[in-house]
């Protein structure tokens, strides 16, 4: 069945994390979607290049250079906005795979600023906003590391976790409120950034990751299911979308090809 266009008050979406992968890939989905999209993040030059590419291609696309944890720039950025129509709240990341008893407590408190915090700040400022248009969709994008531990993912399932249980709450909260809140959780994803972070650039460890999966998800697929999600008639609410490759059974169990 075909999805409704958008309508004039909602049709205004910001994508957080917006300079590359998931970010990047789902503006560009909801701009072929007939969204306005309101890209930021804290590379200014990618998301400028991504706007005007977006332009170029017939769409309305606006870059806004914006470090989610900033709650002085958040409220600054807010303040540009009569009504927002869609938040996907993306920004976020991992950092190292160290246990816990030799993590680096700064790596786990960047990990919980951008998650949590960051999703917190943009959700706060833009609540109001979303309110107001009458059909809002905040969108978390967590991980399924938010719904199972592993080993050496300590500090990044403790951010996410704490990411799933924000949207969790929200949604219990603003029950009745116009607008919608779905959280879509991840598994395996290769993009050209993540792994590569969260292992400080080292690039044998951040292909490990992915040896032997055949097809792990791509930034499209859970862009396209972001968007499938947020386009759904606005009595329907997608609580949460686990969304894994095949080869991915858990978090721990990974069908790798020899």
């Amino acid at each position: 069945m075909a999805t409704a266009a958008p309508s004039a008050a909602s049709r205004i979406a910001v994508v957080t994390g917006a300079s590359s992968g998931i970010g990047a890939a789902t503006a560009r989905q909801l701009a072929e979607a007939g969204y306005r999209v309101v890209l930021t993040a804290r590379r200014k030059d990618r998301i400028e290049a991504l706007a005007e590419e977006l332009t170029k291609a017939g769409h309305s696309a606006l870059a806004y250079q914006l470090d989610v944890t900033d709650r002085a720039a958040v409220d600054e950025f807010a303040g540009a906005f009569k009504t927002i129509g869609v938040l996907v709240n993306n920004a976020g990341g991992a950092l190292g795979a160290d246990p816990v008893a030799t993590g680096d407590p700064a790596d786990w408190r960047t990990m919980y600023e951008t998650n949590v915090i960051g999703t917190l700040n943009l959700t706060q400022a833009l609540l109001p906003k979303l309110i107001e248009s009458g059909d809002g969709v905040v969108v978390v994008v967590s991980s399924t590391a938010g719904h199972g531990t592993y080993e050496g993912g300590g500090g990044y399932v403790a951010a996410k976790h704490g990411s799933h249980v924000l949207a969790e709450t929200l949604r219990l909260e603003i029950v009745g409120k116009p607008v919608r809140v779905v959280e879509i959780a991840p598994g395996m994803v290769k993009t050209e950034e993540f792994a590569l972070t969260r292992f400080g650039g080292d690039t044998q460890k951040a292909e490990k990751v992915y040896q032997g999966v055949a097809e792990p998800l791509t930034a499209d697929d859970v862009a396209e299911t972001i968007t499938w999600a947020v386009t759904r008639p606005s009595h329907v609410n997608v609580d949460l979308l686990v969304l894994r490759p095949r080869a991915q059974a858990s978090n721990t169990k990974v069908h790798r090809e020899s």
